[in-house]
């Protein structure tokens, strides 16, 4: 088996491992179960019919939704469950990498060449959080929307196949466009955290050399350039967020566009005319069914988006997380401190704080 090292994502993964069985086993009850929803709802609707016709009692609509009451109980409580561990397995990870990270710095005799104190402060503080965020939104989604659209497009297939085939058109249309943003969304990424970093560093100079520019009446001219970068840093951060967190309403409406084809083609089902028998209870739950899954589908747009964008951060911080095999190599685990017959007593003090100090 190959032995992974902190320059790999999955040597992180890897750590993780029990955290992770509590997460899938979590997660797939919650994923699942989430089907039953849509299936209760139009239950509920169907006994609604039933119950102005004289074909059931109100008891039963009574019985049924206590029923769903506790369904619902158990599957959210499972969704607690799924979301703690990710919260457990995001922060673990980031308690490791920023250790190794510390770790190469302290041992870094000297910045790398290309790089400053501004842009290295701006590793350490944002690449590794974004780089979590990422890997803690991969995990979240990998069953909050792969497991659960299969769930709801196994459903959708279970009530009319030909009309599924349909409506399962469009939410590729969303992914294919957020592929196609790839690009954009990467370089309105890495442009941000360059400037970040710029700014970072201008912040730095403009601290230690203050004194300096006030003497030399530079002070006036030094607050304009720093106005400059942080207008370029205000200006590309904005853009970095708008790719990356406004294109998912884009992603939905795409998605739900299949809902059109829905109430046409169910509601000739129901009237017994269409591709399938419906009564209401089926109409009903599949409409739910397929709302649900098109909101998740933009939601896995949107999370190709936030990987891509974790993938920049990753890129950057990497290469510190890679140094830190050769540190270990250099210092040697087993090297000790010792000391022996040592006393201190404080300038001017008449009694020592320790003595004979081994």
């Amino acid at each position: 088996m190959k032995k992974y090292t902190p320059s790999d994502l999955l040597y992180y993964f890897a750590g993780e491992k029990k955290v992770l069985l509590y997460v899938t086993i979590s997660g797939l009850i919650y994923n699942v179960g989430m089907t039953l929803s849509p299936w209760f709802e139009g239950q509920l609707a169907q006994y609604v019919i039933d119950i102005l016709g004289g074909e059931r009692a109100p008891s039963a609509m009574l019985r049924l939704a206590s029923l769903y009451l506790l369904t619902i109980m158990i599957v959210q409580g499972c969704r607690a469950l799924k979301r703690l561990y990710v919260r457990h397995f995001a922060n673990d990870i980031s308690l490791a990498m920023k250790a190794i990270l510390y770790r190469t710095l302290i041992h870094q005799e000297t910045v790398k060449a290309g790089e400053t104190e501004g842009s290295l402060m701006t590793r350490v503080v944002s690449d590794v959080d974004a780089c979590v965020e990422g890997m803690r939104k991969f995990t979240t989604e990998v069953f909050d929307t792969g497991v659960v659209m299969v769930a709801y497009a196994a459903l959708l297939f279970y009530y009319d196949w030909k009309l599924t085939f349909l409506v399962l058109l469009f939410p590729p249309i969303a992914y294919f466009i957020a592929g196609r943003l790839k690009k954009v969304v990467t370089d309105s990424a890495r442009a941000g955290k360059e400037s970040s970093g710029r700014l970072s560093d201008r912040t730095m100079d403009r601290i230690r050399n203050a004194l300096t520019y006030r003497i030399f009446g530079e002070e006036t001219a030094q607050d304009g350039i720093y106005e400059t970068y942080l207008a370029d840093y205000e200006k590309k951060t904005v853009r970095a967020n708008l790719w990356g967190n406004t294109m998912e309403p884009l992603y939905e409406v795409i998605a739900m566009t299949g809902a059109f084809f829905i109430i046409v083609h169910g509601g000739r089902n129901v009237m017994g005319t269409g591709w399938a028998s419906w009564d209401i209870a089926a109409f009903s739950a599949y409409l739910a069914c397929f709302a649900r899954l098109a909101v998740k589908a933009s939601h896995a747009a949107h999370l190709f988006n936030a990987v891509q964008k974790a993938k920049v951060s990753w890129v950057r911080v990497r290469p510190y997380l890679k140094d830190i095999e050769e540190t270990e190599q250099k210092v040697s685990p087993s090297a000790t401190l010792s000391v022996s017959h040592v006393s201190f007593t404080y300038p001017g003090g008449d009694h020592p704080i320790y003595k004979d100090f081994n």
